[in-house]
């Protein structure tokens, strides 16, 4: 069992919903990246997903993308991005830690380093999963085989639109958990309908095993607890981008921690 199924199933023997905060590798600052993964586990987060900086990140709205950009600027790619994994996985060999991006860093690592070489570098970084916004389940069977082999879990994102033909698609292919963009759009877009959300789900389930986690749209304890009731997961990105991106440097982690217990806590009430 990997590590984001095994501590998925102690959230839920726990009765308790795991929080997964999203943070851009290299932003706000090229150095702070490990120490602030350290932080959102301090804060309460159960797994982390770490952005890979892309110049044209088509599913991030403005704030993500800024994040994105700033990283690039600090030259992050996908080797540095790497190598902070190495860096947390020194001194923390429990939390799951999944990369979330675009096909084309990856392509070109793998044009630069080796054939398979993205998903062995991962796996012996200490990464946990993959989500890459640009593959869909019917163009990636190699990649995700690939995965597979070197025990790393492949998640995929569904949206209001999805159709059960590829929620069965998913269901299929995904493991680890499968991530619910609970709006129309970009990330941070819009107002979230929780009451929508809730009958979403239970129409995903029929066609996937694994658990679901909800974001896009989350910003506070309110819209957590709200989407809590009926997600095994919420996840929590631009809001958060928000709060660090004019921290000080000594503030930023521990700005992230105070954010991530308010919610941690929240979630906590609904602990059956």
């Amino acid at each position: 069992m990997s590590r984001i199924a095994s501590t998925l199933q102690q959230r839920k023997a726990q009765g308790r919903k795991a929080l997964i905060p999203y943070v851009m590798a290299g932003f706000p600052y090229p150095d702070v990246t490990p120490e602030l993964m350290h932080a959102l586990v301090q804060g309460g987060a159960d797994i982390i997903e770490l952005g890979v900086p892309f110049s044209d990140p088509m599913a991030d709205g403005p704030v993500i993308q800024q994040a994105g950009e700033k990283a690039l600027t600090f030259g992050i790619g996908l080797s540095q991005v790497l190598d902070m994994v190495r860096t947390f996985r020194q001194t923390d060999a429990t939390t799951p830690v999944v990369l979330m991006g675009y096909a084309n860093p990856v392509e070109r690592y793998e044009l630069k380093h080796g054939a398979s070489r993205f998903a062995q570098d991962a796996a012996a970084a200490g990464v946990d999963g993959v989500l890459i916004v640009d593959y869909p389940p019917e163009e990636c069977e190699a990649f995700a085989a690939t995965l597979k082999a070197n025990r790393l879990d492949l998640i995929f994102l569904l949206a209001p639109t999805s159709t059960d033909e590829r929620m069965a698609q998913v269901g299929r292919v995904a493991s680890g958990y499968v991530y619910y963009v609970a709006l129309k759009g970009v990330t941070g877009a819009g107002h979230l309908d929780t009451d929508a959300v809730q009958a979403m789900l239970p129409r995903i389930r029929q066609h996937v095993q694994t658990p679901v986690g909800v974001g896009f749209g989350i910003r506070d304890a309110a819209t957590a607890c709200a989407v809590g009731k009926t997600a095994d997961a919420v996840v929590i990105g631009s809001r958060l981008i928000q709060l660090i991106e004019h921290q000080p440097r000594p503030q930023v982690a521990p700005a992230a921690a105070a954010f991530l217990q308010g919610i941690r806590q929240a979630l906590d009430t609904l602990a059956s």
